[in-house]
């Protein structure tokens, strides 16, 4: 006879679950797009796989986690006032008001000690509040970062002008814009499993986590 009890779900497998939840939207937009050329179709692509996204996030967490929560709204938000309005505008300008906002809660947070962060990803992560004051910093200053890089890679004039100075042809504005999201999804991932070591030196105990993306959706 054992008094073992049997063994929960382990977390880890729930933390890369998420990871693929998280990335599902944009993937599907990203196809769509590239596969019609249609950026007001993609979005409808988008709209409906945010919407995906944010149940089976749910069904598998049992909760809203809240930055997918908050990048699923977003997306559907932004989603929605493109297709109404027939203005792919909407659905680019998204990035740099969700991460411009994120910005400024978070590096506006630091002079006053405060870590909203901390209420965002402490159900995944355990660490410290030395470990949560300088992961705002880094997080605030990223999603500063992808605001202004948003800015230049929407602007088809910004986009024109780059190429021509690096001696290419006119781009297609939204292919490049696609791209750029393509790219910044790898970018996100980078930095999300960069910022594992700190994590790890500064756990408060359990498990070590999976890599936490600072911009899991589009």
């Amino acid at each position: 006879m054992t008094d073992a009890a049997p063994a929960p779900a382990p977390r880890k497998n729930r933390q890369w679950i998420r990871q693929a939840v998280d990335f599902g939207a944009l993937a599907a937009f990203m196809v769509s797009y590239f596969v019609t050329r249609d950026m007001i179709l993609a979005t409808w692509v988008l709209v409906g796989a945010s919407a995906l996204a944010l149940v089976v996030g749910y069904a598998v967490e049992r909760r809203f986690a809240p930055l997918p929560l908050i990048t699923g709204l977003f997306a559907l938000v932004f989603g929605l006032l493109t297709i109404f309005t027939h203005d792919d505008l909407f659905v680019k300008l998204k990035l740099t008001v969700q991460n411009g906002l994120l910005a400024v809660v978070l590096l506006g947070s630091i002079p006053l000690k405060k870590y909203p962060f901390k209420a965002l990803l402490g159900s995944a992560i355990r660490v410290n509040d030395a470990a949560w004051r300088t992961l705002t910093l880094r997080y605030g200053l990223y999603f500063l970062t992808v605001a202004v890089l948003n800015e230049v890679f929407r602007s088809p004039q910004a986009v024109t002008a780059i190429w021509h100075a690096l001696g290419r042809d006119t781009p297609n504005p939204n292919d490049v814009w696609t791209g750029f999201r393509g790219v910044l999804w790898i970018a996100a991932s980078v930095f999300g499993l960069s910022q594992v070591p700190l994590i790890m030196r500064n756990m408060i105990k359990e498990e070590p986590p999976g890599p936490i993306s600072p911009d899991p959706g589009l």
